[in-house]
């Protein structure tokens, strides 16, 4: 069996998801799922992607990136956080996460949950 190295450009993505003020670009390679994720001010996952989704909260597990922008993350137990531009996080299924301000948020999506984000349930 060959080692194979794989490449892709992120201005060429394998698929894009629109939803309510943002939308998805996803490229996969072997073994990883990379979603560049652009949302607009006002954008909020509970009332964006959650009624895609059909669930209250998000149930993605998120290893990220911000390149730009401001958001605000919510568990469902009232933990929260912010992160922006330059910040790197995880952020486990089971929250919701909105936009601050009036910047355009542009992040990256490293945990492989890109392949099911913005997606409707199956069925």
């Amino acid at each position: 069996m060959k080692n194979v190295i794989e490449i892709k450009n992120i201005d060429k993505p394998d698929e894009r998801r629109d939803f309510p003020r943002g939308h998805l670009e996803v490229l996969g390679l072997s073994g990883l799922s990379f979603g560049i994720i652009t949302l607009e001010p006002g954008w909020k996952w509970s009332e964006s992607v959650g009624p895609i989704a059909g669930t209250e909260l998000c149930q993605v597990h998120h290893n990220g990136f911000v390149v730009q922008g401001r958001l605000r993350l919510r568990m469902a137990d009232g933990n929260e956080a912010e992160v922006g531009a330059g910040d790197v996080f995880v952020c486990p299924p089971g929250h919701d996460a909105w936009v601050l301000g009036d910047e355009q948020v542009i992040a990256y999506d490293f945990a492989g949950g890109a392949a099911e984000y913005a997606k409707a349930p199956a069925g």
